[in-house]
């Protein structure tokens, strides 16, 4: 074997789902079962499971419908995150509606997934979420960006400028998607350094979450990918 040849054996993401369709759960479970990097961690079909067993398995991905009967998704979402649960965590789900994606984004959601896309697309952005980046079905993405322009009575716009050189470099990863976690990797920092930088960040630019610096970065063309 060459050196071009060689490959490096990955441990398969493993994922979690949320969701009280059986039907769904089973054909996720069989578009899992066709990729050798993703495997399935485990199902719920309810919130109070869900959490108990994102705590149990602490998979590397929670996919979470959004409308389940009791407890719902967005309140499945707070208590992951106040459980502690590290996981990415994206919804997945038929509403479009943009309080819906605002306030999971919010909440502490790394995506929002339409239950209307293509296999091969939910699959790739599967693998986009697995490995760190933020994902958000594209339909979404002008309606997030509006969103955001529209519910911004700041009296001061965000300024670039305000932000130290390592701020603005992970401003910069944070628009290209990568975690907390990817950023320090990439970085050679701490994941709480990460976290403090952010934090000042967010506060310097007038902005409540990682999402908003997002959309506001690739509005200004401050990606790394522009």
């Amino acid at each position: 074997m060459t050196h071009t040849e060689q490959t490096t054996e990955k441990t398969p993401a493993q994922v979690l789902l949320i969701d009280d369709h059986p039907l769904l759960r089973r054909g996720i479970t069989q578009l899992l079962e066709m990729e050798s990097d993703m495997t399935l961690a485990g199902e719920a079909s309810n919130s109070a499971d869900g959490v108990r067993m994102a705590q149990e398995l602490e998979p590397d991905l929670i996919l979470l419908d959004l409308n389940m009967p009791g407890v719902n998704g967005l309140e499945t979402l707070k208590r992951l995150r106040e459980a502690g649960v590290a996981s990415r965590i994206v919804i997945f789900t038929v509403s479009d509606h943009e309080e819906d994606v605002i306030a999971a984004l919010r909440s502490g959601a790394d995506g929002y997934l339409l239950k209307d896309m293509e296999p091969e697309d939910l699959l790739e952005q599967l693998h986009q979420a697995a490995v760190g980046r933020m994902v958000i079905s594209d339909r979404l993405t002008a309606l997030l960006a509006e969103a955001l322009r529209n519910q911004k009575p700041t009296p001061s716009q965000p300024n670039f400028d305000s932000l130290t050189p390592r701020e603005q470099e992970i401003l910069r990863l944070i628009a290209d998607g990568l975690s907390n976690k990817m950023i320090a990797r990439r970085l050679d920092i701490s994941e709480g350094t990460v976290k403090v930088h952010v934090k000042h960040l967010l506060k310097k630019l007038g902005l409540r979450s990682r999402v908003e610096v997002a959309v506001w970065a690739v509005q200004e063309g401050l990606t790394n990918r522009s």
